[in-house]
C-alpha cells in the first residue's frame, strides 16, 4: 500500500474469490485482448494531440462508477496483470503511462473508479513513473520509492 488504502472493502467471500480466479474462455481472452489493444491505440493517438487530463476524461467517459468493493479490488488486480502481459507482447512502446491509461479505461467501463498517480524520483537522476490505484491500493506496480507528484 502506498497511500494507506482505506477500509474500503468488505473482504470478498470465498465464492467471490473463486469466481475472480476462474479461467477466461478463449473467446473472453480474445475479446479482452482486443479491448486492450484498441484502447491502447486510442490512448496513444489522443496523447499526441491532447493533454493527459483530456485523454483520461475521454477514456473514462460514460462510465457509471460504483463505490469500491473487495470484489472490485480483485477484478482490478486481475485486469492489471492481463493489461501488463498483453501490452508487454506488443512490439510498440507500452510503458507505465500507457499501461495505466489502458487499465483506467478498462476499469471505468466495468464501473470501477481508480486514480492515476504520477510519481517522481528526483535523485540521483530524475525519473517519472505512473501507476493506478484503487482506494489507495496500487493495481499496477509502483516500482520503487517514487514521490507522489499528481493524482488524476
Amino acid at each position: 500500500m502506498t497511500s494507506g488504502g482505506s477500509d474500503l472493502v468488505a473482504f470478498p467471500t470465498a465464492e467471490q474469490r473463486a469466481a475472480a480466479r476462474r479461467p477466461l474462455t478463449l473467446v473472453q481472452k480474445w475479446q479482452l485482448a482486443r479491448e486492450i489493444v484498441v484502447t491502447y491505440v486510442h490512448a496513444r493517438l489522443w496523447l499526441r494531440r491532447q493533454s493527459l487530463e483530456d485523454v483520461l476524461g475521454r477514456l473514462r467517459e460514460n462510465a457509471a462508477l460504483e463505490p469500491a468493493t473487495g470484489m472490485h479490488l480483485l477484478q482490478a488486480a486481475r485486469l492489471g496483470r492481463i493489461v501488463r502481459r498483453t501490452l508487454g507482447m506488443l512490439p510498440f512502446d507500452s510503458r507505465c503511462l500507457v499501461q495505466s491509461l489502458v487499465l483506467v479505461s478498462l476499469l471505468a467501463r466495468r464501473g470501477i473508479q481508480t486514480t492515476l498517480v504520477i510519481g517522481v524520483k528526483p535523485a540521483p537522476s530524475f525519473q517519472a513513473h505512473a501507476w493506478v490505484e484503487l482506494e489507495g491500493y496500487p493495481i499496477l506496480p509502483v516500482g520503487g520509492d517514487y514521490g507522489r507528484l499528481h493524482e488524476l
